[in-house]
């Protein structure tokens, strides 16, 4: 792809991290109060970790950002939800978000 849409719109929190959230990369949801955990297959996720350090998560909330997909995804406003093992997945009952850019098992989207 000749274009590249890194740091459009980017914003990212801090969360104190859910002992099961081990790695960066995947959709997460709230827990608990400020906590935020990795979700399981078909849940709706507020954003993707980005970094973990001491027990906090580093949560993109807003922007273009990437994930591992289930499968490909066409582009175009799509409903998306957790799939399985930490990938994003088309969903009905998932939030509208903006795919500009997808392979078999990866995924670029707006959140």
């Amino acid at each position: 792809m000749n274009v590249n849409f890194n740091g459009y719109g980017e914003n990212i929190a801090t969360f104190i991290a859910d002992s099961g959230l081990t790695q960066t990369g995947v959709p997460v949801k709230m827990s608990d109060d400020g906590t935020v955990a990795v979700c399981g297959a078909n849940e709706v996720f507020c954003g993707v970790c980005v970094g973990l350090r001491g027990g906090y998560a580093a949560v993109q909330l807003a922007g273009y950002v990437r994930a591992a997909a289930s499968a490909k995804i066409d582009v175009g406003y799509k409903k998306l939800a957790a799939g399985n093992d930490g990938t994003v997945a088309v969903n009905s009952s998932g939030r509208e978000l903006l795919v500009v850019d997808s392979t078999a098992d990866e995924i670029g989207f707006i959140l």
